[in-house]
This record gives structure tokens, sequence and C-alpha cells, in this order.
């Protein structure tokens, strides 16, 4: 993949670009979780973390705020020894600090709603690597904590592994980040924040590249 060199040609009096305008109004949050198994409606929703973006004043996107929250299982949770091998966690270490879901999401919807609201922005939305996956336990976890100003679209979501599919002709995360050339620690991978972050870098080079090729034709001088 080439270096990022060439950038779009500024317009004679545009507009600042504005990130409400390049993603019709969503609010792009990337978010990644850890859990004790693959079904969201049965399975602990045990670790999330997420990173809000902003849109820079030549139109590149980069990551800006970020949130990390251990989470301990809701009661009647069921936790596959499987899942904790991969994530590494110990559900039972009280140094991992762990709150409930219900703590754990309004902290995190607070932050987005503001974030949000900030940017002009109507509604939020998901991004992640095999993002149903985690829209699906996010979603459960809202419905089992009854939270009711959830700021996330219930089912639109922007997929970064099918993007590295058509960008770079991987969906592994770390096969795309290679090509990107976004440093990836595999000993760090399958933590939630560590996760995030590389997507959401990995998220921004793919919108920045195609910037970089020449902008966006279809939006006009006020709307990129």
């Amino acid at each position: 993949m080439p270096t990022l060199t060439k950038t779009a040609e500024p317009m004679e009096n545009a507009t600042p670009p504005l990130l409400k305008n390049r993603f019709r109004g969503f609010f792009p949050v990337v978010i990644d979780v850890e859990t004790g198994g693959l079904n969201a409606q049965t399975d602990a929703l045990l670790e999330l973390a997420a990173v809000t973006l902003k849109m820079n004043e030549d139109g590149t996107l980069s990551p800006d705020k970020t949130f990390h929250a251990h989470i301990a299982p809701f009661e009647g949770a069921n936790i596959d020894p499987v899942s904790l091998k991969v994530n590494q966690i110990d559900v039972n270490d009280p140094l991992r600090g762990a709150v409930s879901e219900d703590e754990a999401l309004r902290g995190l919807f607070q932050l987005v709603r503001k974030e949000q609201k900030a940017a002009g922005c109507q509604r939020s939305v998901i991004v992640a690597h095999n993002a149903m996956f985690d829209q699906n336990f996010l979603m459960a976890a809202a419905v089992r904590t009854g939270i009711k100003r959830n700021p996330f679209h219930p089912f639109a979501m922007l997929d970064t592994a099918s993007l590295s599919a058509l960008m770079f002709g991987q969906t592994v995360l770390i096969k795309a980040c290679e090509i990107a050339k976004i440093p990836f620690d595999t000993k760090q991978a399958h933590g939630a924040l560590y996760d995030t972050e590389r997507t959401a870098e990995l998220f921004c080079y793919m919108v920045n590249y195609l910037q970089a090729l020449g902008g966006y034709p279809h939006l006009s001088s006020g709307n990129q």
C-alpha cells in the first residue's frame, strides 16, 4: 500500500470539513469487547473499550477520546473457559477493578453522547472489526441494564473486517495493520483497549487513504 502523500486540492471558499457530513450524520465510535463466550444473550461481557474519532482541519480522521472498563459478569452469565484462554482474563482477579455492566455502559454512553453532540451528529454508529459480534454484545448489555438513552444506532455499523477485505484483501486485524504499516503487538492482542486503538488507527488510515487519492468528489465542498 503506498504511503499517504497526496491530499485533495482545497476548494476556494470551502467550509471547514465536518465529521457530521462525512458519515451522513453518524458519529463513528470504535468499539471492542472481550467476552466469556460467543452468545451475546447468555455469555458474560467482561471488557469494553471505545475510541471516539475527530475530523481535522485538513479533512483527515484521527482517534480522539478513549474509554475502557473491566466488567463483572452479570448474574447467571455463562463463562466459557475456551474464551478465557484466548483473552487471558481472570474474572476473579480483584486487581481487574471490574464494574457492573450498568456502570460501564452509563460511562460509555455519557462520553459518546457528549462527543456526538459536540460534533453536531444525530446518532452514533459502532465501528469494529467483525462488528456484528461487538454490536450484539453491547446491545444485549444495554437491554439487560435497562438503559434507555443508548446513543448507538440499533443495527447500522461499520465493519473494518469488510473494509480491510476491500482495501487490502485481508480480513484479519493484524494482517490488515501490517499492510497499513500500523505496529501490532501480538502479545497485547485480545485486550479490548489495545485492539480498539489498533482498529481505530486502521479505520482512520483507510478513510484518510481514500481522501489522499483525491477526496470524495460526490460530496460538495461544504460537506467534506
